[in-house]
């Protein structure tokens, strides 16, 4: 990590405001269904980022790249925010964030298998240790078979966000990061709102600390840090951007320990090393391998974790 003052104050923001995403959607479930956290959060944010738009007069995409649009907007928003919510029912913030930490490794091996990129032995060593963490989390926190799928249903949101990223290369390069990132925000927002029923009897009777916490979730974790690795990597690149998000579960642990009172099992903290371990050993690179193929592995891999909660 750099440590201008302006680059490290933008990784830290970021690391921070993801991280307390996690605790703030155990929060918003105690007054919100999984689906009224996920539309009503990225309502707010898709409103926020249309004042942006209009501001910075946003060009419309090209009419026949609207349907993929669509497509990687409900998987990446859609698909990632229902199932992290839908797991975070059963498990707490800290090993969420863990297992949502897996996402580059998904997507390492989706380009294996998709796009041919090179993933060496230490990839598949790191991949390993990982899965044998995310073992360890899953036997943590509660004795109810209900904590497995919980589990489970965050690693399809990590899954779903890993198509995302590994499909998205084609377009970031058309469109523009901060561009692609809001038209699929857009596109994840409009895929929700089949879930609308009943949101707004849902904010009629929520505590109002409960729908702050979902406004705070739409704002803050959804969209300024978009801005900031934004301003990262116009600065740095891509790798340097995101080589802090490894970060983001410790904060998310500290953070929902100050927030909610959870304490973590022994057996999710040492499954969260483990897993830690793992996804840093599977996405080591060596200084000299530079060029295209890393720059293209890095934006698929390195930005794994950019959509966290």
């Amino acid at each position: 990590m750099t440590f201008r003052p302006k680059i490290f104050t933008a990784h830290l923001l970021t690391i921070i405001l993801w991280a307390s995403a996690f605790p703030g959607i155990r929060m918003a479930l105690t007054a919100y269904t999984p689906t009224h956290v996920s539309l009503l959060r990225l309502l707010v944010g898709s409103l926020l980022l249309l004042v942006v738009a209009l501001f910075i007069k946003l060009p419309l995409p090209d009419l026949k790249d609207i349907p993929i649009i669509l497509l990687l907007g409900f998987l990446a928003f859609a698909v990632y925010h229902v199932a992290l919510n839908y797991g975070e029912q059963t498990v707490s913030a800290g090993p969420a964030s863990l297992l949502v930490s897996t996402a580059p490794i998904f997507t390492a091996i989706m380009a294996v298998v998709f796009f041919r990129e090179r993933f060496k032995l230490q990839g598949w060593i790191g991949a390993f240790i990982a899965i044998v963490g995310v073992g360890f989390i899953s036997l943590g926190g509660s004795e109810e078979i209900s904590f497995n799928l919980g589990a489970m249903l965050i690693l399809l949101a990590a899954l779903s966000e890993s198509v995302y990223f590994v499909f998205q290369n084609a377009y970031l390069q058309k469109y523009g990061f901060f561009p692609f990132t809001m038209y699929t925000i857009w596109g994840g927002t409009i895929c929700m709102l089949v879930f609308s029923g009943g949101l707004l009897q849902e904010m009629a009777t929520a505590p109002i600390d409960v729908t702050m916490a979902v406004v705070y979730l739409g704002i803050f974790p959804t969209v300024i840090p978009y801005f900031a690795i934004a301003y990262v990597t116009s600065k740095t690149g891509a790798a340097e951007a995101t080589s802090s998000l490894y970060l983001t579960p410790v904060f998310a642990f500290l953070i929902a320990w100050i927030w909610l009172g959870e304490t973590p099992a022994a057996s999710a903290i040492i499954g969260g090393v483990i897993t830690l371990l793992g996804v840093f050993i599977s996405n080591m690179r060596n200084e000299e391998q530079v060029g295209t193929n890393e720059h293209d592995v890095m934006s698929h891999e390195q930005t794994g974790n950019l959509f966290d909660a």
